[in-house]
């Protein structure tokens, strides 16, 4: 591809980080004297991915020799993703700047998926759930790739939208900001794409002056709403006391005490055992719908009257009804958290906390298993 044959899109390029003066001089000197470029410039359907600087130095150098490769993506999506990812392989990045390609990236990948007015793709096709789903788990596969929880990317999705309005508003706001020239918190970046635009160059030209120089009130459109006040609830009646229940109940008794009317329980077999356990596993351990043997009596009333005594009578079937219990609790406890919360499998922290707990289970079953069976 001849160099007048490269585009460069206005969009595509401001999700790359800008080189400072001296580090694009040291660049171009460092290409004359190699008399060529060491890496091609990346391209989509003619348009420059990376290697925005190289090319202006080319243009300058016409007897620099280069090389260049086009990759196939599907829509501009995928180039604005694939330009975010790369960007955030680079270690000079500041946390400002990881923020908002990381949220870009997620950003463009989901519109990646949903495609362009009308194209039919698999999103466009499924239902609504269907739509979350996939969204559930373009969010997760970035947050993996990256090293971080979705829960960070899904904040890194806001924070850089905020950007994009300060950039609508005020042209050069993003790099600004980005740099820490504009210094604000992360929600007050988020604000900002809930302010209208007409509103947005006021409050960044107060976020551009010393903290202690601010004017607060233009600044108060960025600070949360807080939530309404919770109506008052009545006063509550003092509990009365043991004695004061005691004394009350001794007043109201009759003299002549009423026999209370005898209800009929009913058979066992219509008995439910409550819990929240499995049903097969009620099933093995409390003999479900069935009535109790002579036998089963004996047993469990001994069960119960060790509970009283000094040392507690254990037989093995008891200990094992027990065991059976605190494994099922611990698959069922550690399903509902991995289901409720998988925000815990990706996130670095709680996966080395993760492990750490089944390495100290593991090793506390290894023992039991080679010491004591």
């Amino acid at each position: 591809m001849k160099l007048s044959q490269l585009k460069i899109d206005p969009e595509l390029q401001s999700k790359i980080p800008p080189l400072q003066f001296e580090e694009e001089q040291q660049l171009e000197q460092n290409i004359i004297a190699e008399g060529r470029l060491l890496n091609p410039i990346i391209t989509w359907n003619g348009y420059i991915l990376d290697g925005h600087t190289r090319y202006r130095i080319l243009k300058k150098h016409g007897f620099i020799k280069f090389e260049v490769e086009e990759i196939q993506l599907a829509n501009k999506y995928e180039a604005l993703a694939w330009i975010c990812k790369n960007q955030l392989g680079r270690r000079n990045l500041s946390p400002e700047r990881k923020k908002f390609l990381l949220g870009k990236e997620y950003e463009s990948t989901k519109l990646a998926v949903g495609g362009q007015p009308g194209n039919c793709n698999k999103v466009n096709r499924c239902d609504q759930n269907d739509h979350i789903d996939s969204e559930k788990r373009t969010c997760e596969r970035i947050a993996v790739e990256h090293g971080v929880g979705s829960a960070t990317v899904r904040r890194a999705e806001k924070y850089s939208r905020g950007i994009d309005a300060a950039e609508e508003a005020v042209p050069g706001a993003q790099e600004e900001i980005l740099t820490g020239h504009i210094k604000a918190t992360d929600e007050q970046i988020v604000a900002l794409a809930s302010i209208p635009k007409e509103e947005r160059p006021a409050i960044l030209e107060e976020l551009k002056k010393k903290k202690s120089d601010r004017d607060d009130t233009v600044l108060e459109r960025l600070k949360p709403s807080k939530p309404p006040p919770k109506p008052k609830s009545a006063p509550q009646k003092k509990k009365p006391t043991a004695t004061e229940n005691n004394t009350a109940l001794q007043a109201e008794q009759p003299e002549t005490p009423v026999q209370a009317p005898i209800t009929e329980s009913p058979p066992e077999e219509e008995i439910e055992p409550t819990s929240n356990a499995p049903p097969s596993f009620l099933q093995s351990i409390q003999g479900h719908k069935r009535h109790l043997s002579e036998e089963d009596k004996a047993r469990l009333q001994a069960s119960v009257d060790a509970r009283y005594k000094d040392k507690a009578a254990a037989t093995g079937s008891i200990m094992l009804c027990e065991l059976q219990g605190a494994t099922e609790d611990f698959i069922f406890r550690w399903n509902v958290n991995f289901q409720e919360h998988p925000d815990v499998l990706t996130d670095k922290t709680c996966r080395k906390t993760i492990f750490e707990l089944l390495d100290r289970m593991t090793n506390y079953l290894k023992i039991i298993k080679e010491e004591k069976l």
